[in-house]
């Protein structure tokens, strides 16, 4: 994790916050099948809404929906990471069990059950960080007195509890939770402050794709906050073994490509030239 790992989302459910609609199975398998050709590393399907204040999805619901993409992915690109995004244990359990490699927990690892079952499958485990369960929002200006330290503290906390269930070391991601049970001010504090979390010494997941802060600091819906997403990667660059969660992968990869380019990150061979056939927009 010598660089950015790039984990692109793939919503399987009609009613996300970002791109809501529906889709077929074969439709989000190939929008990853897309996502990983365009660099990612790790693909995260969910199919629960983390927008607050909804109904949870059943879990047998889930499973019909999640356990299709995530055989179908494991079979078609087996050198691919799959990540499930789910807080139910039952959902995990199916999706552990069809081939999937880490579980993205955004209830913030409130018991045990979900560190034992990745332990299960030698699999990956996601804590993040919250201060309410799955779907209840929680938006106080007072809730936080140094938001870095706290956060720190409580994911080194879970970290442990996922360490005393059997999840190997080197298996634990932590998440910060931006916009969980934050507002945009509080977010912001936390991700300049961010060197607390990656003083833990695990990989961070930094999930800042169309977020709520960027769409406070710009004035945008979640769909037109691409720009301001990449301003936030760009901004986090500096922080080591780093997973990020985004859902237009190119423009990521692209934007990272250029910057570690100019800030001298990645080396840039004397042979490089741009293609003949990419030095001009051809008429539409």
């Amino acid at each position: 994790m010598d660089k950015p790992v790039l984990m692109g989302v793939v919503n399987v459910n009609a009613d996300s916050f970002s791109d809501p609609g529906p889709r077929t199975i074969a439709q989000s398998v190939g929008k990853a099948l897309a996502m990983i050709d365009e660099g990612a590393a790790i693909i995260d399907v969910g199919a629960q809404s983390s927008a607050t204040r909804r109904a949870p999805v059943p879990a047998a619901t889930e499973v019909a929906a999640i356990v299709p993409v995530v055989k179908e992915l494991v079979r078609a690109r087996p050198g691919t990471i799959v990540s499930v995004d789910t807080f139910k244990l039952e959902v995990a359990e199916a999706a552990l069990a069809n081939g999937a490699h880490i579980i993205n927990d955004v209830s913030g690892l409130p018991g045990p059950e979900m560190a034992r079952a990745c332990a299960g499958y030698q699999a990956g485990l996601v804590v993040m960080h919250t201060s309410a369960p799955p779907l209840v929002r929680r938006q106080e200006a007072g809730l936080y007195g140094n938001i870095a330290e706290e956060v720190a503290g409580y994911l080194a906390d879970k970290r442990d509890i996922a360490l005393k269930n059997g999840v190997a070391a080197h298996s634990i991601i932590l998440d910060p939770g931006p916009d969980f049970t934050k507002t945009p001010p509080q977010t912001i504090d936390l991700l300049r402050n961010i060197g607390d979390v990656v003083e833990l010494g695990q990989p961070v997941l930094l999930a800042l794709s169309r977020k709520d802060f960027v769409g406070a600091l710009t004035a945008r819906r979640p769909h037109d906050r691409g720009a301001g997403t990449l301003g936030a990667i760009a901004a986090l660059r500096r922080v080591p073994r780093q997973i990020l969660r985004v859902h237009d992968v190119a423009a990521a990869a692209d934007m990272l490509a250029v910057l570690d380019a100019l800030t001298g990150a990645s080396t840039v061979s004397p042979d490089l030239r741009l293609p003949e056939e990419l030095r001009h927009q051809p008429v539409a």
